[in-house]
């Protein structure tokens, strides 16, 4: 598998630390993975970085990702220059209303809080774009995600494990 270093931008309490640790938890199972966590708040601004890689990893700070997942204009404005020309950045469209910049990166619009909405997934657009996002960059085996989440989601909700699967399947049946 290729060496993904990616960063998981947005606003507290948009589930963006979630994504990380499905991520996270699949790079372990599979024996791959380094995560390092940016400061939350709800309603503030979020981040995350996960690094999955086959080769040691010798630092967990992301400084220029080749794969960028954003959930607001602000994280946009903030990562869009520091991903690596031919990287991949992930945009939820319903919430960011700009493009992206560049040409010499590849952009997916996905309108992930509107699909969430319209297939009655409150509160997981973010598992829509992972999705997306496992799709086209291979970074995790679609195997493995079932088991992540078995893990990351509490016990006390895993009756969410299936709608989570089913954005996440969402995610991965968008076509623009």
């Amino acid at each position: 598998m290729a060496h993904h270093e990616i960063v998981i931008a947005g606003f507290g309490g948009q589930g963006l630390l979630f994504i990380g640790k499905v991520l996270a938890y699949a790079g372990l199972v599979e024996k791959r993975q380094l995560p390092s966590y940016g400061p939350e708040m709800r309603g503030g601004t979020a981040n995350c970085n996960v690094i999955l890689s086959d080769d040691p990893v010798g630092s967990p700070i992301v400084q220029h990702p080749n794969v960028l997942i954003v959930m607001n204009t602000p994280s946009l404005d903030k990562y869009e220059d520091a991903v690596v020309p031919g990287g991949k950045i992930f945009v939820d469209s319903t919430l960011i209303s700009r493009k992206v910049r560049r040409d010499d990166v590849d952009v997916y619009y996905v309108p992930a809080t509107q699909m969430a909405k319209d297939m009655e997934l409150k509160n997981l657009a973010n598992m829509i774009l992972l999705g997306t996002v496992i799709r086209e960059t291979k970074c995790i085996k679609d195997e493995t995600v079932e088991d992540a989440l078995k893990h990351v989601i509490p016990a006390r909700k895993m009756n969410l494990m299936d709608v989570n699967l089913k954005a996440i399947q969402a995610g991965k049946d968008y076509q623009p």
